[in-house]
C-alpha cells in the first residue's frame, strides 16, 4: 500500500510529470461527450445505486484475473482536519470489516494465493484511491469470495479504535520512509506552480499531527462521505465470461447503499497571473537540475479526435526536440547530463509546458543557456520535414506494433490503462482506432501546423524556474535569473540538416547450417547447436503476437575480474550499450534503422556478458544483426564514460542521503566480504578509470568463449536458424571461456556481528534501517533448496507482516528475502530488511530473532504454509504464460541442460515443501550464532553507547 502521484505526459514527451486530469464522480463514461468510440469488447455498465464497471475478457495470462476498484476520491477531498486521512483510510480498508475480522482479511486471500504487496495493493493519489487484486484464477470461489472482500472494505469497514491507534505507527513509518530529498523537492515544486492552490496544500501523505492524533470521527466522515456507490468503478480484466463476471459483480454490489450525503468536490483554486520567478532549493541528495514551467488554466474539455490530434502535433513536435536534447548529451563535452521538454496536466488544477535539464554541481549556467537557446531555435524555426517525418514513422511503427499484438495484451496491462482512463476521463479506445487517429491527424500534416502546435508549450504565466541543488548555488535566483534573461538575449539559428545513415551490418561471413538439432518436447523448445560452437535455444510461443525477445550471452562476465580492486570494467555496462557500435554512435545506429521495432541491451553479469532485445518477426533478421554487431564491434565510446565519471560523485552522494540509498551502496559488497566486484566504487577511484582500460578489458572479455543464445515468442524456428546461422552462426570458431582465477570463483558470506554494524547516511536523523541476514547455501546444479528456503523467506514475510507492521507497528513496509547463488557454489543468505525510527532498531533485531525462534523451536502451521507457498506456485504459473520467464529459463540450456529437469520440477518442489521442512531449514541456517547484522542511522544520531 502506496501513496502516489501518478504520472501522465503526452507520448514522447520525456520531462518530469506529477499528474493527471481528475474525473468528477458523477460524469459519465468518457465516450458519451466524445466523437472517439469505445473498444466494444469492454462492457462498460452501471448499477442502480450508481457505481460503474468495466469488464472485459482477456487471456493473456490464461485462466487469470485482474480486478481494480478505483474511489473517485484523494488527498484533494480532505478538509483541514483530515489532512493525511485519504491514505490512512486507505490502510484502515484492510483492517476489518463487518463480516471479515482485521486478521483474517489477508489470510482470505493469502488463500486464494494472493500475495500482500504483489497481488493485494492499493494506492492514494491527489485525486482517487484505487485497490488492486491479481487473481491467479477465475474460479467461482476466488472471484466471489474476493470481490466479497473488496465489498467489504469499501462498504462496511470498522475502522476500530484500536486498530486506528495500531496503524498509526506504520503510517507514520511510511511517511518517515517517503521522507526523502526528492519529496522535499516535489512539495517546493507544487507551492511553487500551484500557490493558493489546494494542489499545493494536500501531499497525500498529510499532516503528521493529524495522523498521530486525529480521532475516529474524522475517518468515518471521510469514509462515509466519499466512499460510496456514485465515486466507484469496478475495473476487471481477465480469462471470465464476461455475462457471468457481470452477474458476480452486480450480486456483490448491488445492494451498497451510501452511508451519509455525497462529500462536496473541493474547490481547486486557479491559476493566478504570475510574474517570472525562480525559486532555489538547496537538498544534499538531490540531482542537480533547473526546471522551467509555463503555467496555464488547465484544460477539462472532454476527450475528443480533434483534441488529440492537437495533441499530437504538440507531441511530435516535442518528440523533435527532445531527440536533439538527447544528442545533445550523447556527444562528447556535452552541456549536460540530460534535457527534455513536455507538457503536462496536474489534477484538474493547471496544465504547464515544462523544459528541464539535469547537470553536475557547478555547471548549471552552461547546462540552462544550452536548453533555454534549443527550445527556442525549436520555437524560432521549427522542425524540418526530415525531422518530422521521423517522428511520424517512430509514431506510426509503435501504434501498428500495438495493432499486431492487440490480441495478447497483458491482463494486468489493460487493468492498469482502464483504470488510468477512467481517472483521466479519457475513451478507452482500441489500438486500431488508435491508428486511425493517428492516421487522420497526420494526414497531409505540415511543419507549419506542428510548428504552431508547439510553441504555445513554451508560453503562459512565469515563467517559473525551480532550481534543484545539493550546495548552495551562488548568486541565489538573482543569478540564475540574470542567467536566463541573458540567454534569451542570444540569437539561434536554425539547425543543420543531417545526412541520411544506411545500415552497415549485413554481412557477417559464410552463414552456418545447424551441426545438431534437438527438440524437448515438453517444454516446446529446441536446441541447435552450429559448427563454430554457438548455441542456440528456441521455443516458440502465443503469448504475445509479434514479440521476440532475444538474449546472447558469452564469456565469464565478472569472474574475470579480480576481487581485491576495482578496476574500470567497472563501469563497462555504462559505455557497453550506450556506446553503440563502431561504425554508428547511438544516435546514428536510432536514425538508420528508423521505423524498426528493435532494443538492444548489454549487461555484465557474475558469470557471462548479454546482450539482449526485443523485436517483432519482421525484424528478427535486422534485430540479430544489431546484437551480434554489439557483440563484434562494440562502440566503447568515451563520451558516456566521461559523462558517468562526472556524475558519479553526485549519485554517491544522492545514495548517501536516505538509509535504503546506503543500504544499496554499500549492504551487497558487505556480505561478499568485501569482494570489489560487489562494492560500489569510490569517487577517487571512478576519478582514476580509464577509457582505455574498459576498451582493453571489453575487447579480451568478448573475444572467446561459446555463445548461448535463447530465443522466444512469436516465431517460425526455421526462421530464427536462418537469422542466427548468417550472423552468429557465421562467425569464426571462438574457443572455450577462460577459466576463472580460483579467488575470483569463490565468494564467501562475512563472518557474524556481535553488534551490528553501524554505517551512516546524511538524511534525517529520525531515519533508519535494520538488516539481519543468514548465511544458506546456493543453487549451483540443484535449485531444490533454494526454493524451499523461498518458501521459508515467504513464511517469515507473514510473520514480519503480522509482527512487525500490524502488531507493533515498527515498519511501514518490513521485507524478507532469500538469495541463493548460481554461480558460487555454498553461497547464499537469508534477510531481513526495515526502516525504523532508530530508537526502535533494538526491538526490531529482538523481534527478528524471536520470530527466527520461533521458526527453529516449531514447525509452521498447514494454513500458514499454505498462505506462503500457493502465492509463489501462482507466481510461477502466471510467469509461465510470459515470454521473459521462458527466456531466463532456457538461458542455459545447452550450458547447463541440468537446467531444464529444474525448470520442470519447481512447482513439484514448492508444492512438496512440509512443515518438517521448513522448521528443518531454519534450525540449519537462521541460527543467532551465524547472523550478520547492519543498522544504517543518520550521521547525526548519537554515537553508539
Amino acid at each position: 500500500m502506496a501513496q502516489t502521484a501518478p504520472t501522465r505526459t503526452a507520448p514522447a514527451q520525456s520531462a518530469p510529470t506529477m499528474a493527471s486530469q481528475a474525473q468528477a464522480p458523477s460524469s459519465p463514461w468518457a465516450q458519451a461527450a466524445s466523437d472517439i468510440p469505445a473498444d466494444p469488447a469492454v462492457r462498460f455498465g452501471q448499477l442502480p445505486n450508481g457505481m460503474r464497471y468495466a469488464l472485459m475478457h482477456n487471456a493473456t495470462p490464461p485462466g487469470q484475473a485482474s480486478v481494480r476498484l478505483r474511489i473517485a476520491a484523494g488527498s484533494l477531498m480532505e478538509r483541514d482536519d483530515q489532512k493525511g486521512l485519504a491514505h490512512f483510510m486507505e490502510h484502515m480498508a484492510f483492517n476489518g470489516t463487518k463480516d471479515i475480522p482485521e486478521n483474517e482479511m489477508l489470510r482470505i486471500l493469502e488463500r486464494l494465493g494472493l500475495a500482500f504487496g504483489a497481488d493485494t495493493n492499493a494506492f492514494t493519489s491527489f485525486d482517487q484511491t484505487a485497490y488492486s487484486l491479481e487473481l491467479p484464477n477465475t474460479k467461482t470461489e476466488t472471484v466471489e469470495t474476493s470481490l466479497h472482500v473488496l465489498r467489504e472494505m469499501m462498504s462496511d469497514a470498522l475502522m476500530a479504535e484500536t486498530d486506528i491507534d495500531s496503524e498509526r505507527g506504520v503510517i507514520v513509518g511510511e511517511a518517515r520512509m517517503r521522507d526523502t530529498p526528492q519529496q522535499r523537492v516535489l512539495k517546493t515544486q507544487l507551492a511553487l506552480l500551484a500557490p493558493g492552490q489546494r494542489l499545493s496544500q494536500r501531499l497525500p501523505i498529510g499532516d503528521l499531527n493529524i495522523i498521530r492524533t486525529a480521532e475516529r470521527q474524522r475517518f468515518v466522515d471521510f469514509y462515509d462521505a466519499y466512499y460510496r456507490p456514485s465515486r466507484a468503478t469496478l475495473i476487471a480484466v481477465g480469462d471470465f465470461d464476461v455475462d457471468v463476471m457481470e452477474r458476480q459483480v452486480r450480486d456483490a454490489f448491488a445492494s451498497w447503499t451510501p452511508k451519509a450525503p455525497d462529500g462536496p468536490q473541493p474547490d481547486l483554486g486557479h491559476v493566478a497571473p504570475r510574474a517570472p520567478e525562480t525559486s532555489i532549493i538547496v537538498e544534499p541528495g538531490v540531482q542537480s537540475s533547473i526546471q522551467i514551467n509555463w503555467i496555464k488554466a488547465p484544460d477539462l474539455s472532454p476527450d475528443t479526435a480533434a483534441k488529440r490530434t492537437a495533441a499530437l502535433r504538440r507531441s511530435l513536435g516535442l518528440a523533435v526536440l527532445n531527440r536533439r536534447l538527447g544528442e545533445m548529451a550523447r556527444a562528447d563535452n556535452p552541456p549536460f547530463l540530460g534535457a527534455g521538454a513536455g507538457y503536462q496536466s496536474l489534477f484538474d488544477s493547471l496544465d504547464a509546458g515544462v523544459l528541464a535539464v539535469s547537470f553536475n554541481p557547478g555547471d548549471w549556467k552552461k547546462a540552462l543557456t544550452a536548453t533555454e537557446q534549443e527550445a527556442r531555435r525549436l520555437a524560432q524555426y521549427g522542425v524540418t520535414t526530415e525531422e518530422l517525418q521521423r517522428e511520424i514513422t517512430q509514431y506510426r511503427t509503435a501504434l501498428q506494433n500495438a495493432v499486431a499484438t492487440a490480441a495478447t495484451r497483458s491482463t494486468s496491462a489493460l487493468a492498469g490503462a482502464l483504470l488510468g482512463d477512467v481517472n483521466d476521463d479519457e475513451v478507452f479506445n482500441t489500438p486500431q482506432e488508435g491508428l486511425a487517429l493517428f492516421e487522420q491527424g497526420v494526414k497531409d500534416l505540415t511543419v507549419d501546423q506542428v510548428n504552431a502546435a508547439v510553441r504555445p508549450v513554451f508560453e503562459g504565466q512565469g515563467p517559473l524556474v525551480l532550481f534543484t541543488s545539493p550546495v548552495p548555488v551562488e548568486g541565489g535566483e538573482a543569478a540564475v535569473t540574470a542567467a536566463l534573461q541573458d540567454s534569451r538575449q542570444v540569437p539561434v539559428t536554425a539547425r543543420a540538416a543531417q545526412t541520411a545513415l544506411q545500415w552497415p551490418y549485413t554481412d557477417f561471413g559464410t552463414p552456418g547450417a545447424p551441426a545438431i538439432r534437438t527438440e524437448v518436447a515438453d517444454l516446446g523448445a529446441t536446441l541447435v547447436r552450429f559448427p563454430n560452437g554457438v548455441l542456440l535455444n528456441i521455443k516458440p510461443t502465443q503469448f504475445r503476437e509479434d514479440q521476440i525477445l532475444v538474449s546472447a550471452s558469452t564469456g565469464i562476465g565478472e569472474l574475470g575480474l579480480p576481487t581485491d580492486r576495482v578496476t574500470s570494467m567497472a563501469l563497462a555496462d555504462t559505455v557497453m550499450g550506450p556506446g553503440g557500435t563502431g561504425k554508428l554512435s547511438l544516435d546514428e545506429l536510432n536514425r538508420a534503422l528508423n521505423g524498426h521495432v528493435y532494443s538492444a541491451n548489454v549487461n555484465q553479469g557474475a558469470d557471462s556478458y548479454t546482450f539482449s532485445g526485443a523485436t517483432r518477426p519482421e525484424d528478427l533478421q535486422l534485430e540479430m544483426q544489431i546484437l551480434a554487431a554489439y557483440l563484434t564491434d562494440p562502440g566503447l565510446r568515451a563520451a558516456p564514460f566521461e559523462q558517468t565519471k562526472a556524475a558519479f560523485p553526485q549519485i554517491l552522494a544522492q545514495l548517501s542521503a536516505t538509509p535504503g540509498g546506503v543500504f544499496q551502496r554499500d549492504v551487497t559488497g558487505l556480505l561478499a566480504s568485501g569482494d570489489k566486484r560487489e562494492t560500489v566504487p569510490t569517487a577517487q577511484e571512478v576519478a582514476a578509470m580509464s577509457i582505455d582500460e574498459i576498451r582493453a578489458g571489453v575487447h579480451s572479455a568478448l573475444a572467446q568463449g561459446p555463445i548461448e543464445i535463447t530465443v522466444v515468442g512469436d516465431v517460425d524456428v526455421d526462421a530464427v536458424i536462418a537469422a542466427v546461422g548468417s550472423t552468429f552462426g557465421a562467425l569464426p570458431a571462438r574457443g572455450p571461456a577462460p577459466t576463472p582465477a580460483p579467488a575470483s570463483a569463490t565468494r564467501r558470506f562475512p563472518a557474524p556481528t556481535a553488534t551490528p554494524v553501524r554505517l551512516t547516511h546524511t538524511g534525517p536523523a529520525e531515519q533508519a534501517l535494520g538488516f539481519t541476514a543468514w548465511p544458506t547455501t546456493d543453487q549451483v546444479g540443484d535449485r531444490t533448496t533454494a526454493r524451499q528456503l523461498g518458501v521459508l523467506s515467504s513464511v517469515l514475510q507473514l510473520r514480519l507482516n503480522d509482527e512487525i507492521r500490524e502488531k507493533q507497528g515498527l515498519a511501514y513496509s518490513p521485507r524478507a528475502a532469500s538469495s541463493s547463488s548460481d554461480v558460487f557454489p555454498g553461497y547464499g543468505y537469508l534477510a531481513v530488511t526495515a526502516e525504523v525510527p532508530p530508537e526502535a532498531l533494538s526491538k526490531l533485531f529482538e523481534t527478528v530473532d524471536g520470530i527466527a525462534a520461533d521458526l527453529r523451536d516449531k514447525p509452521v502451521s498447514a494454513d500458514e504454509l499454505n498462505r506462503a507457498r500457493l502465492p509463489a506456485v501462482e507466481r510461477i504459473r502466471r510467469n509461465m504464460a510470459d515470454n521473459g520467464y521462458w527466456l531466463t529459463q532456457l538461458s542455459e540450456a545447452q550450458s547447463h541442460p541440468e537446467s531444464l529437469e529444474q525448470t520442470r520440477r519447481q512447482i513439484a518442489v514448492l508444492e512438496a515443501v512440509t512443515p518438517a521442512d521448513l522448521q528443518r531449514l531454519a534450525q540449519q541456517y537462521l541460527k543467532p550464532s551465524t547472523a550478520w547484522r547492519a543498522e544504517i542511522v543518520s550521521d547525526k544520531a548519537p554515537a553508539r553507547p
